[in-house]
């Protein structure tokens, strides 16, 4: 099983980034795939998750309203849709996967597979 990030790069303060995960070796439809991010001299904080079963869980109050989950299971492909990026996003995002029977984490961090990261940074 593997991830794979896609799409980071430069953005503006108030502007838009789509961050793609492609998944390998297993197929979307069975897990729970969240987005984690980690900014520099911070510890890796849970921002949302994505799962069949109980749809999308926000983790972080921050990201509500402008951040967005989903998935394309024909190109088995998870997408974080970033909007009105603030300068606090910066930072390197993972998206992991949870092996629950399809459930997100209850805790934030707790995912079983990660991918390798992509950058994003914000420029004002």
């Amino acid at each position: 099983a593997q991830l794979v990030e896609s799409g980071g790069g430069l953005v503006q303060v108030g502007g838009s980034l789509r961050l793609s995960c492609a998944a390998s070796g297993f197929t979307l439809d069975n897990y729970a795939i969240g987005w984690v991010r980690q900014a520099p001299g911070k510890e890796r904080e849970g921002i949302l998750c994505l799962s069949d079963r109980d749809g999308t869980t926000y983790y972080t109050d921050s990201v509500k309203g402008r951040f967005t989950i989903s998935k394309d299971d024909a190109k088995n492909t998870v997408y974080l849709q970033m909007n009105n990026v603030k300068p606090e996003d910066a930072g390197v995002y993972y998206c992991a996967r949870r092996d629950n029977w399809g459930w997100c984490p209850q805790t934030p961090l707790r995912y079983d597979v990660w991918g390798q990261g992509t950058q994003v940074t914000v420029s004002s």
